[in-house]
C-alpha cells in the first residue's frame, strides 16, 4: 500500500522539481550580491566557510547544550589555512587571464594560460587561450592586410606621380603614350579601390546572388570578348562546350570569376601560347577549365594562391593586385561550388578548375569535395 501511494508521489514531484530549480535560480539572480565587495575569491571562499562553520556550531550548541570551543577554533585555523593554500591553485588561472587580458588590451597576444583543471575554470581558461589564439590570427591578418594594401596602393600612385611631375616640369610633353601610361596606372589604382570594396562588402556579408539562368556557351563568349579587349596579344580559345550547357547562377558574380581567371591566365601564359576554356556536364555539377602555358604553380602554393595579396610565382612584378582569385574563390563559394588549381598534362602550364552545380543548392558536397581533392 505505502509502495503504491510512493509510486503515485513521485510522478508529480518529479515534475514539480524542474520548475522550481529555474524558479529559485531566478530568485538567486535577482538577490543582492553580498561578497561582490571583496576582491579576493580565496577571501569568498573563507568567509563562506567561515558561515558554515557557524552554523554548524550553533546548530550543535542548541542541540547539545555545549560545543568544545578550543577544539573548534584550532580546527577553523586548519581549515582556514588549509583553503588558503588550495584555493591559490585554483584561483591562479583567473590571474593570468587577467594578465593575459591587460597585455592584450597593450597589443600582445603571446600570454597564454595553464589549464590543467576540468572544472569550470579550466574550461574558461581553455576557452581564453583559443580566443587568444584567434584574436592573434586576426591581428596579424590585419597587419598584413595595411602593409599590403598600403604597398599595392604606393605602386600605381608613385608611377602616376612620376608621370604627372615630368608633365608638369616640361621634362616629357602630354603625347599619347605618355597619358596611356598615366592612364594604365589610373585604371590599376581604380580596380585595386574596386576589389578592396568588394572584399570589404564580402567581410560584412553584404553581397546576396540574384541567380538565373544562364547559357554557358553565350556566356564564355562574352567573357572570352572582355579579356580580348584588355589582352589584344593573347589567343583565348574555347575547346570544349557542351551542346545546350545552361546553368543557375548570378552573371555578374559568375563574370567576377572569368574575368580573373582568363585575365591571370593571360599574363601568366607566354607570348604566342593561348589560353584554353572549356566547360563539360559532369552528373549534376558543370566543370569549367581555364589552362594556360605559363609556369605553372607548384603543388604547396596552390591553396595560397587564392588568398589575398598571394600571387604564387609571380611575386610583384605581373601587375596583378593578389586579389582576383581571392574574389573568384567567394564568388564560386557563393554559388555552392569549388575552385582549385589542378594537374595539368605533363606539368606543363597552369589549369583552374571551377565547379558548379546545375541548380544552386543542389546536393553536390560529396562531388565537390572528390573534386577539390584531385
Amino acid at each position: 500500500m505505502i509502495d503504491r501511494i510512493l509510486d503515485r508521489l513521485t510522478g508529480p514531484v518529479y515534475w514539480l522539481l524542474g520548475p522550481l530549480i529555474a524558479l529559485s535560480h531566478r530568485v538567486l539572480d535577482r538577490m543582492p550580491r553580498p561578497l561582490d565587495p571583496f576582491r579576493s575569491i580565496k577571501l569568498k571562499l573563507s568567509i563562506l566557510l567561515g558561515i558554515a562553520g557557524f552554523t554548524g556550531i550553533t546548530v550543535f550548541y542548541l542541540g547539545v547544550g555545549w560545543f568544545p570551543f578550543r577544539t573548534a577554533i584550532s580546527a577553523a585555523v586548519v581549515g582556514v589555512i588549509t583553503l588558503q593554500v588550495l584555493a591559490h591553485g585554483m584561483t591562479k588561472p583567473l590571474r593570468e587571464m587577467t594578465a593575459a587580458a591587460r597585455a592584450m588590451a597593450r597589443g600582445d597576444y603571446g600570454l597564454r594560460v595553464r589549464a590543467t583543471s576540468r572544472d569550470e575554470v579550466g574550461e574558461l581558461a581553455r576557452a581564453f587561450n583559443l580566443m587568444a589564439t584567434d584574436l592573434a590570427a586576426a591581428d596579424q591578418q590585419r597587419r598584413e592586410l595595411i602593409a599590403n594594401v598600403s604597398h599595392e596602393l604606393r605602386t600605381p600612385i608613385t608611377a602616376l606621380h612620376g608621370v604627372l611631375e615630368n608633365l608638369a616640369d616640361g621634362v616629357s610633353e602630354a603625347d599619347p603614350a605618355t597619358l596611356e601610361i598615366a592612364l594604365a596606372q589610373t585604371e590599376r589604382l581604380g580596380k585595386l579601390v574596386t576589389e578592396l570594396l568588394e572584399l570589404s562588402k564580402v567581410d560584412a556579408g553584404a553581397i546576396a546572388l540574384n541567380p538565373e539562368r544562364v547559357d554557358v556557351a553565350e556566356f564564355l563568349t562574352v567573357a572570352i570578348s572582355g579579356a580580348r579587349l584588355s589582352h589584344p596579344q593573347t589567343t583565348f580559345t574555347v575547346s570544349r562546350v557542351d551542346p545546350g550547357l545552361k546553368i543557375q547562377a548570378d552573371p555578374g558574380r559568375l563574370h567576377q570569376v572569368f574575368a580573373n581567371l582568363l585575365e591571370n591566365a593571360a599574363r601568366h601564359s607566354p607570348q604566342g601560347q593561348p589560353v584554353t576554356v572549356s566547360a563539360k556536364r559532369d552528373s549534376n555539377v558543370t566543370v569549367f577549365e581555364v589552362t594556360d602555358a605559363g609556369s605553372g604553380i607548384p603543388s604547396h602554393e596552390r591553396d595560397r594562391v587564392f588568398e589575398r595579396f598571394t600571387r604564387g610565382n609571380a611575386g610583384g612584378t605581373d601587375g596583378g593586385t593578389g586579389l582576383g582569385l581571392a574574389i573568384a574563390r567567394w564568388a564560386v563559394g557563393l554559388h555552392h561550388g569549388t575552385i582549385a588549381v589542378v594537374d595539368t598534362p605533363g606539368n606543363v602550364g597552369c589549369r583552374v578548375r571551377v565547379t558548379l552545380p546545375h541548380h544552386i543548392g543542389d546536393p553536390t558536397d560529396d562531388h565537390r569535395s572528390a573534386r577539390n581533392g584531385s
